[in-house]
């Protein structure tokens, strides 16, 4: 499983150019599942660490300035989008592969109970994309401020 995340002020994500969901101040988290993530990935420890560590982390400014809270501290909310293209590989030629990606059958589910887990451990409002869905994102990025995290690390 590989996550991006991007503190932003505010987020829309639209479908076929209608409104399908937005957020104010939180996270945009993308999330991209590998061959190797199985079903069984919702069970395992990497799994709760990841999913703890999105609402814990401490990226947003305290009365300093200073990354000193968490989203959950501002009860800030979550747009989770599917993004099977962080597994992408571009090493060979100019087209990636996305032959590392989880198969769409494996990684909706697995994206569904990413979002189940999220609501349960985020304190704002926790928001999702049309999995398979050719998607706009608008987001205003706070900072900029991106982290990376994978299960792998």
């Amino acid at each position: 499983m590989r996550i991006v995340l991007q503190r932003v002020t505010k987020a829309r994500l639209t479908v076929r150019g209608a409104e399908h969901a937005g957020i104010g101040q939180g996270l945009v988290v993308l999330v991209g599942f590998g061959r190797e993530d199985g079903p069984d990935l919702p069970q395992t420890p990497i799994w709760s660490t990841l999913l703890d560590k999105i609402v814990s982390l401490r990226i947003f400014p305290d009365h300093k300035g200073r990354s000193e809270v968490s989203l959950n501290a501002v009860n800030g909310s979550i747009l989770a989008v599917s993004q099977f293209t962080l597994y992408a590989d571009w090493r060979k030629g100019r087209r990636p592969s996305f032959t590392s990606a989880a198969p769409p059958d494996r990684a909706h589910p697995l994206f569904d109970a990413f979002v189940q887990g999220l609501s349960r451990r985020a304190a704002g409002n926790v928001a999702s994309g049309a999995f398979g869905q050719d998607m706009e994102i608008e987001l205003c990025n706070w900072g900029p401020f991106t982290l990376t995290l994978d299960s792998n690390q």
